[in-house]
């Protein structure tokens, strides 16, 4: 399955490479290669949101009996799933393809991250949609991007750590 999906990242970041021309004296490579995967991952996840809010739930309140969730949460918690799995796989194989740590590290360390994302977009979505009274596509959009630099800076520097990194990090302390 690793071989595959190598594959599969190495056919992207071929890809992703051919459009960085035009930004080579502006942004660095690994930067360009996450905005792109993560701009194409933002999109999945506000058109998964977008499809399970305004159609699976019908914008309606889930009741489970001893709790009822909000439509706009539910299909937060509905798509999160999907978008963790592709987020983790693209960041893993196209953008911080150089991280030295082992795959399971990655992925705990991601879902760490990703936990603060959680938390952000839950009191964002809360925030702009039950007190600004926004639409909640356009909260969640809103919302997106106020988590998409908390987000870099967690993957860089965390979840997808290289060796040169740790070296330089405790040479600056």
């Amino acid at each position: 399955m690793r071989k595959l999906f190598e594959s599969i990242g190495e056919f992207i970041t071929r890809i992703v490479d051919w459009f960085y021309f035009p930004f080579l004296q502006f942004i660095p490579r690994e930067i360009f290669r996450y905005a792109a995967t993560g701009g194409a991952n933002t999109l999945f996840d506000l058109l998964l949101y977008f499809i399970f809010y305004q159609y699976v739930l019908d914008m309606q309140v889930v009741e489970f009996g001893f709790v009822a969730i909000s439509a706009h949460i539910a299909a937060f918690l509905m798509v999160f799933p999907i978008t963790f799995a592709t987020g983790f796989l693209l960041a893993k194989y196209v953008t911080f393809t150089t991280s030295e740590l082992k795959g399971r590290i990655q992925l705990f360390r991601y879902l760490v991250t990703v936990a603060g994302s959680i938390f952000l977009n839950y009191v964002f979505l809360k925030f702009f949609v039950e007190y600004c009274k926004l639409y909640a596509p356009v909260s969640k959009f809103i919302t997106t991007l106020l988590v998409v630099v908390y987000s870099y800076v967690a993957q860089r520097y965390f979840s997808f750590r290289t060796a040169g990194m740790q070296l330089a990090t405790r040479s600056n302390s």
